[in-house]
């Protein structure tokens, strides 16, 4: 029996982009840009001797850069992941990452494989662009995650703040200070944002917005009602903690019970794809005699469209907003 080496070509050669992107970005921006290191990456910055505005600009522009990038062509699809996961490379370095790691795909199946030159061109720019989309989107989801967890902790943390007699904006720089990363970095620029004159709620909103977290949005209103009508902030926030970790647990409860469909529809939309890989290695020459078939390339793309109809009604099934 003949086996083909091909499909595990193709697989390792997506999983070194994947690799090669990572490298590259710990590489030009160091450790403490990663999301399991323990160093507050703004805090690094300062005690590198760099002046607080510098840092505030510097941070700034990398969480903002994205959104205003989205009429780039090709990159629209790409805006809103890296803005949340607040990739620090610029859009036109990502376009041009992607160019790169498209060529590296290209050349590595040109050694590697016989395929056809059209197969390895569209193959190599899939890679490329889908390696560097699913590492922002990866990257993305692990911080929103980190940040969702984290949130519950800064508040309170706050709100023991406020008790002892801080200020809010001060409250705001000790969270920056104690709580890890990412949340650190995000409440470190709103702190030195209204250090510099800008408006507290104003800039709590725009966080909230730029991360699409119903919590944060939360947090914005609260102060900025207190803001406008007074009030214990510090009772408020209180209280606005128990309501996040309420929510939290909901909706760790939800997607605990969701887990089955959601894997059922997972698996469902990957076993033929599996299928056709393992078919293929083992036994290369299996759909000769149909490949010359008018119908076989149409069904090809009605089974693709289908697969991923499957996987976004699955999806949307079992989205439950808490």
């Amino acid at each position: 029996m003949e086996i083909s080496a091909e499909p595990l070509i193709y697989a390792a050669i997506f999983v070194a982009v994947l690799l090669m992107v990572e490298g590259v970005y710990l590489t030009v921006f160091g450790k403490s840009i990663s999301l399991n290191s323990r160093v507050n990456r703004r805090l690094e910055m300062l005690q590198g001797g760099t002046r607080r505005e510098e840092v505030l600009a510097t941070l700034r522009k990398e969480m903002d850069q994205h959104m205003r990038s989205r009429s780039v062509p090709l990159y629209a699809m790409l805006a809103d992941k890296a803005q949340k996961a607040a990739i620090a490379f610029t859009p036109n370095q990502l376009i041009m990452i992607m160019g790169a790691l498209s060529l590296m795909a290209f050349l590595g199946l040109s050694v590697a494989t016989e395929t056809a030159f059209p197969v390895r061109v569209v193959t190599s720019i899939a890679m490329g662009v889908g390696g560097v989309y699913f590492w922002v989107n990866s990257k993305a989801k692990k911080r929103l995650k980190m940040i969702e967890e984290q949130l519950p902790d800064a508040v309170e943390l706050m709100v023991r703040s406020l008790r002892v007699g801080h200020p809010f904006s001060s409250a705001l720089s000790i969270v920056s200070k104690e709580i890890p990363d990412p949340l650190a970095t995000e409440f470190g620029v709103i702190a030195d944002e209204s250090t510099y004159g800008r408006d507290v709620g104003e800039a709590l909103k725009h966080m909230a917005e730029r991360l699409d977290m119903q919590d944060l949005r939360f947090l914005a209103v609260a102060v900025t009602i207190q803001q406008q009508s007074g009030g214990n902030l510090a009772e408020i926030l209180d209280g606005l903690a128990k309501v996040i970790r309420a929510r939290f647990r909901l909706f760790r409860k939800v997607k605990a019970i969701t887990a089955e469909a959601q894997w059922s529809g997972n698996f469902l939309s990957a076993f033929p794809i599996v299928a056709l890989i393992g078919i293929n290695i083992l036994e290369p020459n299996y759909y000769d005699e149909v490949l010359d078939h008018p119908l076989f390339v149409p069904a090809c793309f009605v089974v693709g469209i289908l697969l991923v109809a499957n996987l976004l009604v699955m999806r949307a099934l079992v989205n439950i907003k808490v």
